[in-house]
């Protein structure tokens, strides 16, 4: 395991303050601003793959949707480190004690190398047979094999980076995190063309390009814990020896396990049922994804932001200020979704155009998808906050929930509305998968302030 030393003694008593003391109106736009941007770079540099790839040919444009389930895979595993072994450490750093969050945090970082390792390897055994699985069709199969390969590379890479920033965020420390994620983001962008284009590589540049960057990020995320700038200590002489300290880690970070391994299940489930209509709605659906993956990550960002703060504060026992975070998030980010959603469904059809302009079919295909998601987009503040909120608060099973509900909801959802609409039911089954997720969310925090937060 990577050995990071922590050079300063202890906690700022500053920054513990700020936490439970600065406004929240004031302190989550703090704390989410640099994590937001982190957000949209990371999902223009998953965009910016499939703009470049989809200049190649529509097939290719395919193959970035079939492998995104396996990224989805592999961001699920470094986000159920980094989430659960920084959950853990925030509460730990609210409660002041911070040799036990060192604990934490170490034993993330141990698990992530670990379990990269071994995703790698499996990958890279069984890359065929995946490929297949994730919903290729016969001349999506060979695009997706050459963009995999980099990608299942990059896993061990991609799972540690992930962990080192969701430690970073979790301290408060946001602007460190998004140094790290935004400069292999930027990067991956300026690589793209010329892996592609310039040495002729094809779609596997794309991939080559994601594996370098992400090496980068690594890097620098990494300097942060090795030069002193993080308040917790990450190194072996800290990783615990328990097995149920890793047990801790993993159930704290089932939920965001979870919710992207769902998410990788429901975009094959997609992928299977869009190749009925050939690659044009495979390449359709891979890009409104990644369209509004872009829209929903400033909301994330903006959770990310919040998390740290329900955190300290729930560790502190502030739960007022907990309850006001909860609120104060939910509003803001429902007006941003909105005026998201109305120039969206204005815009849908130069949207797909920008990235399949030859192929009318797929720009057919993808406005539809677009229109009806935009219906729905306004209800993504109270999904995503739900589940961060339960999360945060170390409520497992409750986040686990929310966090399996909207895209668990439209697995069964794509089967029904397909066999029995056709293309159209394809289309608009994220929507309705959104609307139920939405009343289920609401109506479990409800009930959990109603009833149980107030005996806390």
């Amino acid at each position: 395991m990577p050995h990071f030393h922590q050079s300063r003694p202890g906690e700022p008593a500053d920054q513990r303050q700020r936490m439970l003391e600065t406004p929240v109106n004031k302190l989550i736009p703090s704390l989410a601003a640099p994590t937001i941007v982190s957000m949209l770079v990371t999902s223009v540099y998953n965009m910016a793959d499939t703009y470049f790839v989809s200049q190649l040919n529509t097939s290719a444009s395919g193959a970035v949707g079939v492998v995104f389930s396996l990224m989805a895979i592999i961001q699920a595993v470094g986000f159920t480190t980094g989430m659960g072994s920084g959950s853990i450490a925030s509460r730990l750093l609210g409660q002041d004690r911070k040799e036990e969050a060192d604990v934490y945090a170490s034993t993330g970082v141990a698990a992530a190398v670990v379990l990269g390792l071994a995703m790698a390897v499996l990958g890279l055994a069984f890359r065929g047979r995946i490929m297949w699985l994730l919903g290729s069709t016969a001349t999506i199969y060979p695009y997706a094999m050459d963009y995999a390969l980099y990608i299942i590379l990059g896993a061990p890479v991609m799972v540690l980076a992930f962990t080192l920033n969701n430690l970073l965020r979790w301290q408060g420390k946001a602007n460190l995190s998004v140094m790290g994620l935004a400069t292999g983001g930027v990067l991956n962008i300026l690589l793209d063309p010329i892996f592609i284009y310039g040495l002729q590589m094809g779609i596997a540049g794309a991939g080559a390009a994601t594996l370098l960057s992400q090496c980068v990020s690594l890097g620098i995320l990494s300097s942060f814990f090795l030069r002193g700038k993080s308040d917790l200590r990450v190194s072996p002489a800290c990783a615990s020896r328990s097995p149920g300290t890793y047990l801790a880690v993993l159930k704290q970070g089932m939920p965001s396990f979870f919710r992207h391994g769902v998410l990788s299940a429901a975009t094959m489930m997609a992928n299977y049922n869009a190749r009925l209509y050939g690659d044009a709605a495979v390449a359709a659906l891979s890009i409104v994804t990644k369209v509004f993956n872009l829209i929903q990550s400033i909301v994330i960002g903006f959770g990310q932001g919040f998390q740290p703060v329900l955190g300290y504060n729930y560790g502190a026992r502030r739960l007022d200020r907990v309850k006001e975070a909860v609120w104060f998030s939910v509003r803001t980010c429902t007006v941003i979704l909105t005026v998201g959603a109305v120039i969206g469904f204005v815009l849908a059809p130069h949207i797909v155009t920008l990235f399949r302009r030859d192929d009318p079919l797929v720009i057919a295909i993808g406005t539809r998808a677009f229109r009806y998601q935009c219906f729905t987009l306004p209800l993504g503040a109270v999904l995503v906050f739900a589940n961060m909120f339960f999360q945060s608060l170390g409520k497992s099973w409750r986040a686990v929930l929310l966090a399996v509900c909207r895209q668990g909801v439209y697995i069964p959802l794509v089967c029904l509305l397909t066999a029995r609409f056709g293309l159209p039911g394809l289309e608009c089954t994220q929507a309705a998968a959104d609307l139920i997720a939405f009343l289920l969310s609401a109506t479990v925090i409800l009930h959990y302030f109603r009833t149980e937060f107030g005996k806390e």
